[in-house]
């Protein structure tokens, strides 16, 4: 599976995603780095068939209206220490990938999944 992630997602998850064998980007990784436009980080993610993670609603908004990004993980944790979201993401990888193989919207908090469909 392909992954975007995020400005306020750390970059450990991105190397952690990797180990697990996606191929993922952080935005820090882009040209403008963690100040890349929403609007730039869901082209990206269309033209290259990744799936957006974040926690930033203003991405809910678009892919309602616009289905922009094409796809999207939304983590619904608050405030959570990195250590926990690496863990709470890894206990539930497969789960997710299964979901995003066939949802377009899918949504993690820390009690549970919720599939947008």
């Amino acid at each position: 599976m392909k992954f975007l992630l995020d400005a306020q997602l750390p970059r450990r998850l991105a190397k952690e995603l990797i180990a697990a064998g996606h191929d993922t980007v952080h935005t820090a990784d882009l040209p403008l780095g963690n100040k890349t436009p929403d609007d730039d980080i869901a082209a990206l993610a269309a033209t290259q068939g990744r799936v957006v993670v974040t926690k930033d609603s203003d991405f809910v908004t678009t892919f309602l209206l616009n289905r922009r990004p094409s796809k999207l993980l939304l983590l619904s944790t608050g405030n959570i220490a990195n250590d926990g979201l690496l863990r709470l993401i890894s206990e539930n990888l497969r789960t997710l990938e299964s979901a995003l193989a066939q949802y377009d919207f899918v949504e993690l908090s820390r009690t549970s999944l919720t599939i947008h469909a």
